[in-house]
């Protein structure tokens, strides 16, 4: 077997382990209702200048595929925000997103992981940082498709999209509006 071959199999099974080890921390991090949630306050934005809120993580990982250019313009999203993304290209997407828990009906081009929870496609990232304070019991946000106007998909007319939080279960809410 070529060396090539071998670089090969040792990514993809590194891939799958780390995937394995989040799924098994989302699993046992989350168990709670949405519906027995008490909202709390509104979470400040990232500065301006590119700063997250105290006690916010910046270590985010994202899945795309090397081909995307929108994934890309996400992640630049991301970095000027004051995230630290660093990128995992596979051709496996369905892969990730079923490994994940992402259902069907929410999937976008894109899958990251922050802390204990996964971020679906063209999520704002004054509305990660909202979620990593308010820390609701749920697996994670999604924007649905590709709209225009939502980070990495810029340009156009913007669409209305909503953020959705969706938890294991199926249960699901609109988080925010844009």
């Amino acid at each position: 077997m070529n060396d090539s071959r071998l670089d090969q199999m040792r990514s993809r099974r590194d891939f799958l382990l780390a995937l394995a080890a989040t799924a098994v921390g989302a699993s046992l991090t989350r168990g709670r209702s949405l519906a027995a949630q008490t909202p709390k306050s509104a979470a400040p934005p990232a500065t301006a200048s590119g700063q997250l809120p105290p006690g916010v993580p910046s270590a985010i990982t994202v899945y795309k595929d090397p081909n995307c250019g929108c994934c890309t313009e996400w992640v630049k999203h991301l970095k000027s925000a004051g995230f630290s993304p660093v990128s995992r290209d596979t051709a496996d997407m369905a892969t990730v997103k079923a490994s994940m828990g992402v259902p069907r009906s929410l999937e976008s081009c894109h899958t990251a992981r922050i802390g204990s929870y996964v971020i679906e496609g063209h999520v704002p990232a004054d509305l990660i940082v909202k979620l990593l304070q308010q820390k609701p019991l749920a697996l994670g946000l999604a924007v649905p498709g590709m709209p225009v106007g939502s980070p990495g998909m810029e340009g156009g007319t913007p669409d209305r999209y909503d953020v959705i939080l969706f938890e294991k279960s199926g249960k699901r809410r609109v988080f925010a509006s844009r």
